[in-house]
């Protein structure tokens, strides 16, 4: 099947014999135009289906009230809660987002950064792939004098406003739990060292491990993807080891739902052999069995704070704003899996 033609602002001219120029005027409800003609327009466009051209009007106008939003996946709860709190301050300022996502995948995150540009957005937030380590195309934002904003993952070296949780506090308030709870062998089950939030958590399970007098073991050290597979496979290599821990510290609480699942099916008990910490409270920790103590990340608080942050940088020079660095304290939700 053919494609169907584009309607333009001419075809509608030509329908009513009158110039594009006043039919332009019509739309932006001109008081030089007629209310005759105006209805006539608006009544013609509507029986041939027009569509504006959002992006030949931002190229005219320099503004396209749009902000493209990068997300790693959007099917956890995290995430979703992020877009929608910034959504919510967003619309109510005049514009609209644009979601991609990066599937964890630095190529796709590239691909998603120049779709957005071509867009002609007016500024970006986002939270960085796991594969992300080359900076030049979140460089290439800065480049353009477009606001760049990172919540959750971002990495220092770009230099630009950050809102996200306090990954290394995180790590020393998971620990001190499971200290009280008698726990003297504690695995970590993180990401990868090269993602900033991923070795904040890993700097503060060390140093935590060392303010508590615990020793430092390097074999239950795991750096991963933290997908549910992963956590089902480290959870087993770690209970194949001979000493093995008697608490995990997983860095994601999906990963955690992986290492329960191997738990649960090798008949060990939770929390009386192993207790188990995720990371990010999804709504499954509560209702899993046993239920997941697990890190709360302020989603809605981050959302709302990244989409204010672009406002300010919307309405001042840029260049002249300073930056915000917003960290915000994370809360331990205690269930059952480590009580």
């Amino acid at each position: 099947m053919a494609n169907k033609k584009r309607i333009t602002i001419k075809d509608i001219a030509n329908e009513l014999n009158i110039s594009p120029a006043a039919v332009s005027k019509a739309m932006h409800n001109d008081s030089r135009i007629s209310d005759k003609t105006k209805r006539a327009v608006k009544r013609v466009a509507k029986e041939l289906d027009y569509q504006p051209n959002h992006l030949a009007s931002a190229l005219r106008k320099g503004k396209s009230n749009l902000v493209g939003v990068i997300v790693p996946k959007t099917n956890s709860n995290f995430f979703s809660s992020v877009i929608e709190s910034m959504e919510n301050v967003l619309n109510k300022a005049g514009y609209n987002i644009i979601i991609t996502q990066s599937n964890e995948s630095f190529e796709k995150e590239c691909k998603n950064i120049d779709t957005l540009l071509f867009t002609q957005v007016d500024g970006i937030i986002a939270s960085m792939a796991n594969e992300t380590v080359d900076l030049s195309h979140y460089e290439k934002i800065k480049s353009k004098g477009i606001p760049l904003v990172l919540f959750d993952r971002g990495e220092n070296d770009l230099n630009v406003d950050y809102v996200g949780i306090n990954d290394y506090d995180s790590s020393h308030v998971i620990v001190k739990h499971l200290v009280e709870k008698g726990c003297k062998r504690i695995a970590h089950i993180g990401g990868y060292r090269r993602t900033r939030i991923f070795n904040n958590r890993i700097r503060g399970y060390v140093d935590a491990l060392k303010k508590h007098n615990l020793p430092i073991d390097n074999g239950l050290i795991i750096e991963s993807s933290l997908t549910l597979e992963d956590g089902r496979r480290e959870m087993q290599n770690l209970l194949n080891l001979q000493n093995r821990p008697d608490a995990v510290y997983v860095a994601s609480d999906y990963a955690a739902l992986g290492a329960l699942q191997v738990l649960n099916e090798n008949k060990i008990n939770v929390p009386d052999s192993i207790r188990l910490i995720g990371f990010g409270n999804e709504p499954f920790t509560s209702l899993v069995s046993p239920s997941i103590t697990s890190i709360a990340q302020h989603s809605k608080e981050i959302g709302r704070i990244a989409a204010e942050t672009f406002l300010q940088h919307a309405t001042k020079d840029i260049l002249k704003q300073s930056l915000n660095k917003i960290i915000l304290d994370a809360e331990l939700i205690v269930r059952d899996s480590s009580k």
